[in-house]
């Protein structure tokens, strides 16, 4: 059944449904070795911050987010070292929805699989905003997890 998939990619934030999706893309792959699975981390270092009445620089808050989000996809890489098929994980800079978009449309997977709501403070009704955006925006077919 999963012969129409050679390439899964996870869109990862360390959230609950996250990694419930990346167990799922998990127990997918492990169908058959040929799936490949590219776990994806997106960080938005983009934004402004606004401190005690002026804006600050940005600088170090964007390094503490890239070493956070690298710690991450090093646990990520121990947890894969188990799986038998082809694993990658990737770093992303910029706003996560887009960024997530533009990795789909470079890479082309044949799924992906992501939970339904991130870390993000504000919850939707039905779907997170970055999985909103993804499944509105996606050419490949998205799966997501609740």
């Amino acid at each position: 059944m999963l012969d129409m998939f050679s390439k899964i990619v996870v869109p990862f934030d360390n959230s609950e449904l996250s990694k419930k999706a990346l167990e799922m893309a998990i127990t997918l792959a492990k169908q058959d070795e040929k799936i490949t699975l590219d776990v994806i981390t997106a960080v938005d270092t983009n934004s402004s911050v606004y401190v005690y009445g002026a804006y600050t620089s940005i600088d170090p808050i964007r390094k503490s987010m890239l070493e956070d989000a690298k710690k991450t996809l090093n646990d990520i890489e121990k947890k894969l070292s188990d799986v038998p098929n082809k694993t990658q994980t990737h770093l992303l800079e910029g706003s996560p929805g887009k960024s997530i978009i533009d990795f789909i449309n470079r890479e082309q997977p044949d799924l992906v699989v992501m939970g339904s709501r991130g870390l993000s403070g504000l919850k939707e009704v039905f779907l997170g905003s970055v999985s909103h955006y993804v499944v509105q925006k996606s050419p490949r077919p998205v799966f997501i997890v609740k």
